[in-house]
């Protein structure tokens, strides 16, 4: 009889058909992909016009599901999986310690001794968070408060863990953990600003929930010819400021190493480099990789801690009808960022043709870069033949759509890109040197065309005013710009932030 029983249950929830396997909320999403697997190994019948995995109800992926090579599918016989709710654990939750509200300016920023000066907390805020040791203004940090200090970088944002806070009257000085404080006084682009147009720096002290939770929800490697429709992705944790901090390059990218060049500064490609970095790639909830043919359509990613949907190399895939809403980090991102081994500022000439043909279409962002606010809505690192169009952006802290990498005159490989039709508004709430849309290095045969691009938000704590609507950053050439909006007349050639742009740009009112 339990025999009987066991069999039952098994068909329950997870029933095949001709193409279709329908796994229900008692169902196991792996072994729905194994079947599926199986009968493309065995070349069953079932495979033949597509293979359909349907996802019913809400299923808590302790592990994410992997597709590898052995599943994927064909031009005539592509795999769907559609529907129901993937998701991982709510995201880590912070208290804002001082000020209650907003951030305070600092006061210095010393990069040999590695201390950040700050005015002193009121004693009421201190006696929570440190324990005074006898005869000694340092204040140790209590052992049930681990503490974090969120550091404004204009275009970038620091999460440093607190080492230690010696008050000295109204001033304190703190000192932090490693490796964030070496990575975080060593390397010179971005760091706190002091004395800059419109002040100094700022920062606020919080405390995070310390525990590690669920990142990834789906890793497609390898597998081609696969679509993900109508899938909620969502709840997912952000572990990597709890264990190193969180110090960037831009748009998110974690530092592994970094330092100024102090002696003949310079390279090769570059008189007047000045800086080396190392970055790695910020972990996402649903990541493509070696694949072609990925597409994912009317998905909607929410409340997901870091980047929601990346594709890391790809050939070829659709992001279409989509809806990203309170994404911690980038909501979309593609292409290679010259990740590590490889040191970022070199002008590398074989990333571009690892992601192309990548069309991102009529997709929602609202509410993202809530994390990292150093994070984007879109971003586009080194990659070819590219589509961002018919998309709307909105409330995000640093800029909207980006794309390009490298900060290079030299050909590289990246070229016709085409930004079109896009609606951009909120953009850059926190930080500064942004555009709603920005672009980077030499990109021939590209275009910006018939976007709809608000001005930037008044962000309240940026030191410049270094926000544009179209902000053609590092070496930017080879885009035709034509017909953009904002307010409701056309952009201007003189209201588009230059940043040593290269001589092949079309400008057209």
């Amino acid at each position: 009889m339990k025999q009987i029983l066991t069999i039952f249950l098994l068909f329950v929830c997870l029933h095949s058909s001709a193409g279709e396997i329908i796994v229900n909320e008692q169902g196991n999403i792996h072994e729905a992909l194994r079947q599926a697997r199986e009968w493309r190994r065995t070349n069953d019948p079932r495979c033949e016009g597509g293979i359909t995995i349907r996802i019913e109800g809400r299923h808590y992926m302790q592990e994410p599901l992997f597709l590898r090579p052995e599943d994927s599918g064909t031009s005539s016989s592509p795999t769907t999986i559609k529907g129901g709710t993937l998701y991982g654990d709510q995201r880590q939750q912070h208290t804002q310690i001082w000020p209650q509200k907003g951030m305070e300016r600092m006061i210095a920023f010393d990069t040999e001794k590695r201390t950040i000066t700050i005015p002193t907390p009121p004693e009421s805020i201190l006696s929570q968070l440190t324990i005074p040791e006898q005869s000694s203004p340092t204040r140790s940090l209590s052992h049930h408060s681990p503490l974090e200090m969120v550091v404004h970088q204009r275009w970038a944002i620091a999460i440093l863990r607190v080492k230690e806070m010696k008050v000295e009257g109204y001033h304190t000085i703190v000192s932090f953990m490693e490796p964030e404080s070496r990575l975080e006084f060593e390397h010179p682009w971005p760091q706190p600003v002091i004395g800059g147009e419109k002040g100094n720096s700022s920062f606020l002290l919080r405390t995070t929930e310390q525990r590690d939770g669920i990142e990834q929800l789906v890793i497609v490697d390898g597998a081609n010819y696969v679509t993900f429709q109508g899938i909620t992705f969502e709840n997912t944790c952000w572990n990597r400021p709890l264990h190193k901090g969180h110090i960037t390059l831009q748009g998110g990218f974690p530092l592994i190493d970094a330092y100024k060049l102090k002696e003949k500064e310079g390279l090769p490609w570059d008189a007047g480099l000045e800086n080396q970095a190392w970055i790695e790639r910020p972990v996402s909830a649903v990541t493509v990789r070696n694949a072609s043919q990925v597409n994912f359509s009317g998905c909607l990613f929410r409340n997901l801690a870091a980047t929601a949907l990346d594709y890391e190399r790809i050939d070829g895939g659709t992001i279409e009808h989509c809806t990203f809403e309170d994404i911690g980090g980038t909501a979309i991102m593609a292409g290679s960022f010259a990740e590590s081994p490889r040191e970022v500022h070199r002008p590398y000439t074989d990333l571009a043709e690892q992601c192309q043909r990548l069309l991102i279409k009529s997709n929602t962002v609202h509410n993202a870069t809530n994390e990292d606010w150093g994070a984007v809505a879109i971003s586009l690192g080194y990659v070819r033949d590219c589509v961002i169009a018919d998309n709307t952006v909105s409330d995000v802290n640093y800029s909207g759509i980006c794309i390009g990498w490298g900060w290079t005159p030299h050909d590289t490989g990246m070229r016709n890109n085409h930004i079109i039709n896009n609606k951009v508004s909120d953009y850059a709430c926190q930080l500064y040197d942004a555009g709603g849309i920005y672009t980077l290095s030499n990109q021939p045969g590209s275009s910006i065309k018939d976007n709809d691009i608000s001005q930037p938000y008044p962000a309240p704590y940026a030191t410049n005013d270094r926000g544009f609507c179209i902000y053609l950053d590092a070496r930017t050439d080879g885009f035709t710009i034509e017909n953009n909006k904002t307010e409701g007349r056309l952009i201007r050639r003189d209201e588009i932030g230059d940043n040593h742009p290269g001589p092949n740009l079309i400008f057209k009112q």
